[in-house]
């Protein structure tokens, strides 16, 4: 990539411009791609032989001294939440930046002169935005991955009770906080949403009646709207005291006090066995740590009755383990503090070992890709608001968070699997075929929600 210099209208060279973009270029040297530096004076650096699809705004020079040293990805990140850096134009075009300094190979002689640049520059910072008592400044250093019941409050509480109108701005209607199924690309977050509802309640093949647990129930969307179209009595649990507040108000609201309750409790002091005859679980054990997946699945194993269905949503890697790498260590600094993934033939051996047996699994992979542009899209959007609820350098980290897993789901690095199990012991409530799923007369709420071309070629259109 070559870089040719452009002036700002009001700009003013300064000697520190030239080791400057010495360093841009060798540091960008093989990027696949066309960048833009503006630096702290507003002198702007573009490429030549092409458009640029995004600008490096450097406000602190001594950033890049920083990333001579290290060179390290977190570095960016960090620098962005706190002002020192931003990007303008294309957010998911500068994500690629993170692999790009992973794969840098300086000669000793490059070392050499990008040291001797990096000397040259001022130390001072000039970055808008300073560290604060936030989300991006006190990243996570209280927590070890123990994963007690204290640790586990204070992981969840770190990350869902931020506010709940912020979440309000870029989730759906229903306020579905894990990945939406989307019958077409083109159809809406809320669209997709409602069908990932309604597809979740037919895999459980609910009855009016039966009795149903929500491990992990967020705001409260899926035990209200399996209440409400599929006539069950419906309990969710939650550790994030935020949702909980909203849950109870969203059921007083709609009037299912008598069908639905939330709590605030840990999936270890659920009470009981045989309780349940379906459970679900939706983005929650990617929260309890891979060394407490058998106490959780144990839980689970206990509270359902025999013969009765579980459904376990969550995202994984394609790698097994939960080992200590640039993604890890951001995810777990600055986003989940406590959070971990394995890959699905582990989970699902878990569950074997738990005593299930697994009848489907599903990846929606894809899916979850396209819910997390939408919800980039809607948070930026609404960035007047979200500031008003939370403060830039917390809105930055969703934001950052957010597209960087967009591109990593589309890019194959993570997934996510709903896996659907019975408890062993009596004949699960499981038809020979899956048509039921899909038929447009199976169940009447949902029938709204079926494509013309999905009745079509099930022939009922």
């Amino acid at each position: 990539m070559s870089i040719v210099l452009d002036h700002h209208p009001q700009a003013r060279r300064s000697a520190h411009d030239e080791p400057a973009i010495r360093i841009f270029e060798r540091l960008m040297r093989g990027f696949d791609g066309f960048a833009a530096l503006r630096l702290w004076n507003d002198t702007v650096h573009a490429p030549s032989g092409g458009t640029a699809t995004f600008t490096l705004v450097l406000r602190d020079p001594a950033l890049l001294r920083r990333l001579v040293l290290g060179r390290s990805p977190l570095l960016l990140a960090d620098a962005y939440f706190h002002g020192q850096l931003d990007f303008e134009g294309d957010l998911y075009s500068a994500l690629t930046l993170k692999d790009h300094f992973q794969r840098v190979s300086l000669s000793w002689r490059d070392k050499l002169a990008l040291l001797r640049d990096a000397w040259r520059l001022p130390s001072r910072s000039d970055a808008s935005l300073k560290p604060s008592n936030t989300m991006a400044s006190r990243i996570a250093r209280s927590f070890s991955h123990r994963h007690s019941r204290k640790s586990d409050r204070a992981a969840i509480s770190f990350h869902y009770d931020v506010s709940n109108e912020f979440y309000g701005l870029w989730l759906d209607e229903q306020r579905v906080y894990s990945c939406a199924y989307f019958e077409s690309p083109n159809d809406t977050l809320e669209q997709a949403q409602r069908n990932k509802l309604e597809h979740i309640c037919r895999k459980l093949r609910l009855r009016p009646g039966e009795r149903l647990l929500d491990i992990g129930c967020g705001w409260g969307a899926l035990v209200c709207w399996a209440a409400k179209y599929h006539g069950v009595r419906a309990h969710g649990i939650t550790l994030s005291r935020e949702q909980h507040a909203y849950a109870l108000q969203r059921i007083s609201d709609e009037g299912l006090e008598d069908r639905v309750t939330v709590e605030l409790r840990d999936y270890r002091d659920l009470a009981g066995e045989g309780v349940y005859d379906k459970v679900s679980s939706v983005g929650m054990f990617e929260h309890v740590g891979l060394a407490n997946l058998p106490a959780y699945l144990a839980a689970v194993q206990r509270v359902l009755r025999p013969g009765g269905l579980f459904l376990n949503h969550g995202i994984t890697h394609d790698e097994e383990g939960w080992n200590k790498t640039i993604a890890t260590e951001f995810i777990n600094r600055y986003v989940f503090p406590d959070g971990e993934l394995d890959c699905v033939s582990k989970i699902q051996l878990g569950m074997e070992r738990a005593g299930f047996e697994i009848h489907d699994v599903e990846a929606l992979r894809p899916h979850y890709a396209l819910t997390l542009r939408h919800w980039v899209q809607r948070l930026e959007a609404s960035r007047e608001a979200a500031l008003r609820e939370v403060d830039e350098p917390t809105y930055r980290v969703w934001r950052l968070y957010m597209a960087a897993c967009a591109l990593e789901f589309e890019a194959g690095g993570t997934g996510v699997y709903q896996m659907l199990a019975s408890r062993r012991g009596r004949e699960p409530q499981v038809p020979l075929t899956r048509r039921d799923l899909y038929a447009v007369d199976s169940g009447k709420a949902f029938g709204l929600f079926v494509t013309s071309a999905q009745a079509a070629a099930l022939g009922t259109d």
